[in-house]
C-alpha cells in the first residue's frame, strides 16, 4: 500500500512530540525546583547507562532551533509539556517567574513559526517537594495539580487552545508505584492502588479547570495501550488476557466515561473502594474529553501464570515469538494499532482519537554526517498505513504525532533508546536529521507517495 498526506485529509493533524524532563535540562537554572526524576536518577542503578537529564538535549537554550527543525520536516503541531518545578519550585504556593516566561517563549515560537501548541500539564516530573509529602499517593497531590492547572490556564490559555491533561496514567503509576523501575522507585499495591485512584481524580479535574478557565479549549489527555492477545485459546489464557487488558487499557479510560474501575474483569481493584476513596469521589471522576490521545507502541500476547502476584498474568515476549523488533524488543505491529484504535473507538463517549505519541527506537548510528535509519521509516509505514486503514474504518482519529523530534533522555534506559528523527550528539548538542526525518519532510511538504 501506498499514500499521501492528502489520503489522510486536510484537516488530518501531523505532530512532533518532547517533553520537560526528557529534553530540557536545566535542571536547576533559573529557579526551577527538583522533580521526582531528578532524584530517582541520582540512585545508583537506575538508569540503565548510569546518565541523568541534567542536561539532556538542551532545549531550555536551543528551544528555537528544534522548533524551527520540526516546522522543516513539515509538521502542524509541536506537543511538548510544562515543568510542574520549574513553574512551581515547591509544588505549590510560590511561583517561579522565569518559568512561566519560558513557556510564553516556547508557544511564541510556535505561533511564529506556523506550529500548533499541544501543552501537556503532566508528563511524569512531579514535584520532590509533593512526593515528599506523599506523591500520588497523597489526597493533598491531586489538589495541588488542580492549583497548578489553574495557574497554567490563566497563563497560556489566551494562546494555547488544545491541552493534554496526562500523558499516560498507567505507565507512570504502574512503573513508579508498583514496580519501582521508574521515579519515584516505590513498589507494591499499597502505593499503586491509592495513586491511581488520586491520578484519576486528578485526570477529571484538571479537565474541569481548563473547562473553566479556557472555554473555547479543546481538552484531551492520553493513555498507553496495547492490543492483548491471548497466547492460547484455552479459558485460563483468555481470562489472564481480559485481567490485562482492565489494567492497560482500561483502568483510567473507563472512569473517565462515568463507567468507574474496570473490576469486572478485574476485582482486586474493589479494593480503591474500600481502602482509599471517600464516597464523594466517585461523582468526581468522569469528565467530557474533547479527545482521547492513543499512544500505541506495541501489542501484548499473554498468558496465565498461577505464581505472578494479584493479576496472574505473565508476558510471552516478543523476543520468543519470531516477530519483527525494535531495539528495546517491543514487537512492531501495525495490526496492534489498528485493533487498538477501534477498541477505544469502540466506547461511548469518545468523540476523536488523535495517535498522541507513535515511534520506535533503533540502534541507528551517524555516519559520515547522516543516519540511514531505514528500520524506523519501514516502522512509520506500517503504522501509518494502520491509522489510515482505520480512518477509512470509521474510527474518528484525526491525527498523528511522532514520539519523538530529537534522540532524548528515554528515562530508565537513559540515551541508549534512540526514537528521534533528529539525531543529538550529547557533547556538542550538534543536530542532525535523520532520514526518516528527510522522509517526514518529503511525505508532509511533497505529499509525495509512501
Amino acid at each position: 500500500m501506498s499514500f499521501s498526506r492528502s489520503d489522510f485529509g486536510t484537516d488530518f493533524k501531523w505532530g512532533v512530540v518532547i517533553s520537560a524532563f526528557q529534553n530540557e535540562g536545566a535542571f536547576d537554572a533559573d529557579g526551577k525546583g527538583l522533580s521526582i526524576w531528578d532524584a530517582f536518577t541520582r540512585r545508583k542503578g537506575k538508569i540503565k547507562d548510569s546518565t541523568h537529564a541534567c542536561t539532556a538535549c538542551d532545549f531550555y537554550s536551543l528551544y528555537l532551533e528544534d522548533i524551527r527543525l520540526a516546522k522543516q520536516m513539515g509538521f502542524d503541531v509541536f506537543r511538548f509539556s510544562l515543568s510542574w518545578p520549574r513553574i512551581l519550585p515547591d509544588g505549590a504556593g510560590r511561583v517561579n517567574q522565569t518559568g512561566i516566561d519560558f513557556y510564553h517563549k516556547v508557544i511564541d515560537a510556535c505561533l511564529e513559526a506556523g506550529l500548533e501548541p499541544y501543552v501537556t500539564l503532566y508528563h511524569w516530573d512531579l514535584p520532590l517537594a509533593l512526593e515528599q509529602k506523599g506523591g500520588w499517593c497523597h489526597r493533598g497531590t491531586v489538589h495541588a495539580f488542580e492549583d497548578f492547572a489553574t495557574l497554567c490556564a490563566r497563563a497560556y490559555g489566551h494562546k494555547v487552545k488544545n491541552w493534554i491533561v496526562l500523558n499516560e496514567p498507567f505507565g507512570f503509576t504502574s512503573l513508579g508505584y508498583m514496580l519501582g523501575v521508574h521515579a519515584p522507585g516505590k513498589f507494591g499495591l499499597s502505593y499503586f492502588l491509592p495513586a491511581v485512584h488520586h491520578v484519576t481524580m486528578a485526570q477529571a479535574a484538571g479537565g474541569r479547570v481548563l473547562r473553566a478557565e479556557v472555554p473555547q479549549a479543546r481538552i484531551g489527555t492520553t493513555y498507553s495501550c496495547s492490543h492483548i492477545i491471548p497466547y492460547t485459546q484455552n479459558n485460563n489464557d483468555q481470562q489472564a488476557a481480559r485481567r490485562a487488558d482492565a489494567l492497560f487499557n482500561r483502568l483510567f479510560i473507563e472512569p473517565a466515561l462515568g463507567l468507574g474501575y474496570p473490576v469486572d474483569a478485574f476485582p482486586l481493584l474493589q479494593r480503591i473502594e474500600r481502602r482509599y476513596a471517600l464516597w464523594r469521589d466517585w461523582d468526581k471522576l468522569a469528565f467530557d474529553f474533547d479527545f482521547i490521545g492513543i499512544q500505541n507502541y506495541f501489542p501484548l500476547v499473554v498468558r496465565y501464570n498461577a505464581f505472578m502476584p494479584y493479576v496472574q498474568v505473565s508476558e510471552v515476549k516478543a523476543r520468543y515469538r519470531n516477530v519483527p523488533l525494535t531495539s528495546l524488543g517491543w514487537e512492531i505491529s501495525g495490526n496492534g494499532m489498528y485493533n487498538i484504535l477501534r477498541q477505544f473507538a469502540a466506547y461511548d463517549g469518545v468523540k476523536e482519537l488523535i495517535v498522541t505519541e507513535s515511534g520506535a527506537a533503533f540502534d541507528d548510528q551517524l555516519l559520515n554526517g547522516r543516519v540511514e535509519d531505514e528500520s524506523r521509516i519501514q516502522y512509520f509505514r506500517e503504522y501509518l498505513e494502520s491509522v489510515l486503514h482505520a480512518k477509512r474504518a470509521g474510527v474518528p482519529v484525526t491525527g498523528y504525532f511522532v514520539w519523538t523530534l530529537t534522540d532524548n533522555f528515554e528515562w530508565a534506559e537513559g540515551y541508549r533508546a534512540k526514537f528521534g528523527l533528529v539525531h543529538v550528539d550529547f557533547e556538542t548538542q550538534q543536530r542532525t536529521v535523520k532520514a526518516s526525518g528527510q522522509w517526514f519532510r518529503q511525505l508532509l511538504n511533497a505529499s509525495s507517495p509512501g
